[in-house]
C-alpha cells in the first residue's frame, strides 16, 4: 500500500452525500468521515481524554480487510492529535467454511455457541488457535472439528492425565516420587527424548506466543504430548503395578508423565484456561504455582534437587477434561 505512493485524505464529507453521518463542528455543510468517526470510539472505550486513560495498546488485533485503515489511517490521525499509535497491529485472516466463503446468503454461517454447547469453550478456543494461521485463511469443516478435539484435547491429552492419576495405578493418590538411577538405569532410552522435549518446551512455546504464532507453540505442545504417550505406553506401568519389586519404577515412569502433564497444564493456561485449570487442580499443583517461572521441570535431574510435588496429595477426581464428541450430534455445514 505504501509502496504505491499515499495522498492526503481528507477527514470529511459533504453532507448533501452523506446526510446520516456526524457534523463538522462549525460547518454544517460537512460531516466527519465514517473511518474517523469509527476509529476514534478505540479512544473513548480506553477512557480518553481521562488522564488515566489506557493507551497506546500493546497489540491492536485486526481483520485483514480493514488492515489500510488501521495500519495507515488510524496512526496519522493519532499522531496529527499528538496521540501514540499502537505498539504492534496482528492483522489476521479470515475463516472459510469447507473451502467456501462464510456468508448468509450461503447459509453457512457457523455458529461457534452452538458448537460449545456441543463440546466446551476451550475445545472452540483450541480448534481456532491450532487451525487459525495470520497469514492464510483458516477452513472450518464439521468433520476436522471433531476429528482434531477428538484426537488431539481427548486422546493425547486428556486420556493420558486419566491414566497417570487413575487409582488402579496410583493407589496412593499421591504425585509420586522420581528415582534418579532407576530413570538412568531403565528409562533412559525412552525417557530421554521426553526429559529433553519437556526442559525445552517453554522456550519454544513461548517464542511462538509472543510471535502470535499460537499455531506452532500448539503443534509443539502436541509432539511434547505425544511422545509422552509413547512413553507411557512403552513402559506398560500396568504391568509393573503387578509386581513388588518395580514399585520404584512405576513411582518413576508415572511422575515422569504427570512433570510432563504439569508443564504442559501451565503452556496450556492462555488457550484453554477451563481444562488446563482442572488438570492442574487434579495434579494438586497449588494456584501460585502455575506461573511463567514454575515451568523449571525435573530439578532432581537439572538441579539435582528434589521435586516440590512429591509426596504431594492428588486433587479431587473432577471428571475427564474433554469429552469426545460424536460427528452425528453436529449439526453445521
Amino acid at each position: 500500500m505504501i509502496d504505491g505512493g499515499l495522498e492526503d485524505i481528507s477527514i470529511s464529507r459533504c453532507t448533501n452525500r452523506f446526510q446520516w453521518g456526524i457534523r463538522v463542528p462549525g460547518d454544517d455543510t460537512q460531516t466527519v468521515y465514517v473511518w474517523l468517526d469509527a476509529l476514534v470510539a478505540y479512544l473513548t472505550a480506553a477512557g480518553y481524554p481521562r488522564e488515566e486513560m489506557v493507551w497506546p495498546p500493546e497489540v491492536q488485533v485486526i481483520g485483514k480487510d480493514i488492515l489500510k485503515f488501521h495500519g495507515i489511517y488510524w496512526p496519522a490521525f493519532l499522531m496529527a492529535a499528538g496521540l501514540e499509535p499502537p505498539h504492534r497491529i496482528l492483522c489476521h485472516s479470515h475463516w472459510t467454511v469447507n473451502n467456501q466463503k462464510m456468508s448468509k446468503s450461503r447459509g453457512n454461517v457457523v455458529d461457534p455457541f452452538a458448537n460449545i454447547l456441543l463440546s466446551s469453550s476451550d475445545a472452540v478456543r483450541y480448534f481456532l488457535l491450532r487451525e487459525g494461521v495470520p497469514a492464510s485463511d483458516g477452513n472450518y469443516s464439521e468433520e476436522k472439528f471433531v476429528t482434531l478435539i477428538n484426537a488431539e484435547l481427548c486422546n493425547t491429552f486428556g486420556n493420558l492425565l486419566s491414566r497417570c492419576v487413575a487409582p488402579s495405578l496410583n493407589v496412593s493418590q499421591e504425585f509420586p516420587r522420581f528415582h534418579k538411577n532407576i530413570f538412568e538405569e531403565q528409562c533412559i532410552k525412552q525417557g530421554k527424548d521426553l526429559v529433553d522435549m519437556v526442559l525445552y518446551l517453554p522456550g519454544l512455546v513461548k517464542e511462538h506466543y509472543l510471535d502470535f504464532n499460537f499455531y506452532r507453540g500448539l503443534e509443539t505442545i502436541m509432539s511434547c504430548l505425544r511422545q509422552a504417550n509413547l512413553f507411557f505406553q512403552e513402559m506398560e506401568p500396568w504391568e509393573l503395578k503387578k509386581n513388588p519389586v518395580q514399585h520404584e519404577l512405576l513411582e518413576t515412569v508415572l511422575h515422569t508423565t504427570m512433570e510432563t502433564l504439569r508443564v504442559v497444564g501451565i503452556l496450556l493456561l492462555p488457550i484453554t484456561p477451563i481444562a488446563a485449570t482442572q488438570l492442574l487442580d487434579r495434579l494438586g499443583v497449588q494456584a501460585n504455582e502455575r506461573r511463567w517461572q514454575d515451568l523449571n521441570a525435573f530439578s532432581c535431574i537439572t538441579d539435582h534437587k528434589r521435586s516440590p510435588y512429591e509426596g504431594r496429595r492428588l486433587g479431587d477426581n473432577n471428571g475427564v477434561l474433554f469429552n469426545r464428541i460424536k460427528s452425528e450430534t453436529m449439526g453445521h455445514p
